[in-house]
This record gives C-alpha cells, structure tokens and sequence, in this order.
C-alpha cells in the first residue's frame, strides 16, 4: 500500500481510537492506527457508563467484553468523607435511562480489546509510533511519525482522526487549548487489594468520597473470590497548589486524607497497594474547536473533564463514533467534511457541557445538600440517573429536568430547600 491511499490516519489507540477505526473498517474505509505505547499498558479510568453498551453493541464487541468477566456496575454511590451522609443512584431505576448496567473495567485489558477487535474488522494498527507532525492542504493530510526503533515514517489520508488522549496532539499543534481556571486538579491514585467492598450487587458500584474541596474515587476492577482478593482503583482529586503546599510526598498526602475519612478508611483498613501510586495533573480543558481542515478530534483530544461521574471513556467513545461517521460521509460524497464536521462539534460540544455543569457544581455545597437528597418528585431524580448513565440527548423532556434541578441548586444557596450539611469531622 503506497502512503497516499489510506482515507484516514488514526492518531491514538485508546477506546475512541479503537472505537473510530472500528466503525470507519466496518464502513469499507481504510484506515490505520498509531499507537506511541504497546497494549496493553497501564491507564486510569476504569468506570464505565450504562450507554457504553449500545456503542459495544454497534461496534461488535459486546460479545467479547461480556466475555472478559468485567465486574458489573449497576450504580454508584455518593457518601461526605465524614461519614454523615451518602445515597445512591441504580441506573435501572431511572425511567429515562435505556441501559441499566455497565462495566468496571482494568483499562489495560479493555484497551487491549477494542484495539484488536478493530484490527480484526481490518484496521491497521501500528503500536510504538509517535507522531510528529500533522499538515493538512486542501486535499489530504500528511503526517509524519517516528517509530520507537528510530524509523521515520511519512503517511498522507483524506483524514486524520484525533484520538491522541490529553496528549493533545493537534490541538496543542495549533495553541488552542483552553485550560478551565475553576478545575486546576490532579489525581493521586493506585490499585489496591482486599479492599472492602459491600455485599451482593452493590460491589461493583463506583464510590464517591467527597470531602470538603476534594473527593475520593472507589472503582472495583475485581470483586474477589477464593482464588484471588479484590482488586480496586482507588485515587484521591484534590487542588494541584494544596498538594504543593503540603511539601510532602503525593503517596503521604494520600494516606494522610484516607485517614481523615472515615468511609474510606473503613473500606482500605486491611487493603494494601499492588501497583505504584500515579500522580497526574493538567485535569480540566477544552480546544476552542473540535475540527480543522481535514481533521477531527475525538475524546480527550476534543477536551478533558474532571472524572467525578465517570464520563471518560464514555464520551470517547461517542465522539469517537461520531467523528468516525462524519469523515465517512464527507468521503462518500468527496469532499472536506466542513459541514458534517461543524455538525458533529455541536453535538459532541453539547455532551460534554452537560457533564461541565454538573463537574463544576459538584465541587459546590449546595450542589451536594440536593445531589444527597433525591427527590422523586417532576421526575429530577429519574433526569439526573440518566444522566449519570450517559443519556445525552434525551431531547426536551430531559432537558427542562436537568435545567430545573441546576435552578434549585442556585436557590439552595440561599434557601435551604433541603437539610444543610457539613464536610467537618462528626464527633461521637
């Protein structure tokens, strides 16, 4: 195959490369994959969403991953460090939501997955090759790469497809990345065995800790039996200046606030670290667009939001669909795509909004006093689950509910519409 006749070049091999190559190698497209890393690799990011499973499902690969034995999530709970107070959310239980379950999943086996399913439908996939260069003209785009033996490589497509993660790679290629001022967090975080986790369904739920301005994530990887202990993804999110200010290792500031909160000391009292502890940084920004000429950005290359509710790889993966769809279409009709690029932008633009909101509410007091008491009433608990499953156009009817609950929260700060709560230690 000569370099010019690939339709598009894949940058990046995570779930919405993978997801991207796969739908443009079931639409006949030719495609390639580079990868900087070898699969499977380490990655965080573990919590999937109920709405993961109808990409699965179009993509093919449901099937495989059922089969991968996954623990199941059915839920996600939500508790003050304190110990005070918590509640929960069962994705089934909403009357919007159309997925009830999802997957916990060890990133480095799942990634590995969906790259060779994508493979298997006839993508390329070329692991170790770092890009270095992308240059679009009028009619195709030439990339360069270096493989990790040192091999140079120049490839030109119709379209590239950005998938490079919080690498980046376009968007900081052409400045414009835009960091949120309000979300300057970073993640102290590692894989841990024997931890507690609760009995029956509710042990593959995600756990949320929330201190007063930081939170604790709980995601199980393994629920354990006899054969081997439990295995759980847990990470601390605080201000990257308070970890500074401490002038102590990350490792110590970790245990340092497992200590001050109760319902995670609880379940870590007998867990011990199996991997080393990660730090990463850079949490919270968005491109000021998410296509230029000939090129699309999917995932955390269109713009990264803080993980609180697991939207991650979900978003990914959506996008990745998305943008995959776009390029088809413009290469069907032979053209640059400008159009379907600027429609699929909105829509993906729109999605993640919905998760900023409620990101950057949650690190509020008011937001958690009505997230900590759901009400059934107008049906905002029901709006709110959906949302936490993945629904992201569920059109008027969820929309006017999601408006509502964000109104109440801003009356909450004013008036106790619901009990107040409190982040200081309870005492006996």
């Amino acid at each position: 195959m000569s370099a010019s006749d690939w339709d598009v070049i894949v940058i990046g091999g995570g779930p919405g490369g993978s997801c991207a190559a796969t739908r443009l190698a079931q639409a006949g497209r030719r495609v390639v994959v580079l990868e900087q890393e070898h699969f499977p690799r380490f990655h965080v990011g573990e919590s999937l969403l109920p709405y993961n499973h109808g990409i699965f499902e179009e993509l093919g690969v449901l099937p495989v991953l059922q089969a991968a034995g996954f623990p199941r999530k059915c839920g996600a709970q939500f508790h003050l460090g304190n110990g005070s107070k918590g509640t929960g959310f069962i994705f089934r239980q909403g009357c919007f939501t159309r997925f009830p379950e999802a997957f916990q999943v060890e990133r480095a086996k799942f990634d590995h997955l969906l790259l060779k399913h994508a493979a298997s439908l006839g993508a390329e996939v070329r692991e170790g090759v770092r890009v270095e260069r992308v240059v679009a003209s009028e009619s195709e785009v030439s990339v360069r790469a270096r493989a990790d033996d040192g091999a140079t490589m120049e490839l030109r497509a119709r379209f590239v497809l950005d998938a490079s993660g919080r690498g980046n790679f376009t968007g900081n290629q052409e400045g414009i990345r835009v960091p949120n001022p309000k979300l300057k967090k970073l993640a102290i975080f590692g894989h841990f065995e024997s931890v507690a986790l609760d009995p029956g369904e509710p042990a593959g739920d995600t756990v949320i800790v929330r201190l007063d301005n930081k939170w604790f994530w709980l995601i199980p990887l393994c629920l354990g039996d006899s054969h081997r202990p439990a295995k759980v993804s847990v990470g601390l999110v605080m201000d990257r200046d308070e970890l500074a200010a401490f002038k102590r290792p990350a490792e110590e500031v970790f245990q340092h606030f497992v200590s001050a909160s109760p319902p995670v000391a609880a379940r870590l009292a007998q867990a011990r670290c199996v991997t080393p502890m990660h730090v990463t940084s850079d949490f919270s920004y968005r491109n000021r667009s998410f296509h230029s000429r000939r090129v699309v950005r999917v995932g955390d290359a269109a713009g990264f939001i803080d993980p609180i509710f697991s939207s991650g790889v979900f978003i990914a993966m959506f996008s990745g669909k998305l943008g995959a769809e776009s390029i088809d279409a413009a290469l069907k009709e032979g053209h640059a795509g400008q159009s379907h690029f600027i429609a699929y932008e909105r829509r993906i633009r729109a999605a993640m909004e919905i998760y900023w909101e409620m990101v950057e509410n949650f690190y509020t007091t008011q937001f958690m006093e009505l997230f900590l008491e759901p009400r059934a009433k107008w049906g905002l608990y029901a709006a709110v689950n959906a949302v936490l499953a993945g629904e992201l156009e569920g059109g008027w009817r969820l929309r006017w509910r999601m408006r509502l609950f964000f109104l109440l929260v801003k009356l909450q700060a004013k008036f106790a519409l619901v009990p107040r709560i409190s982040f200081a230690p309870v005492t006996p």
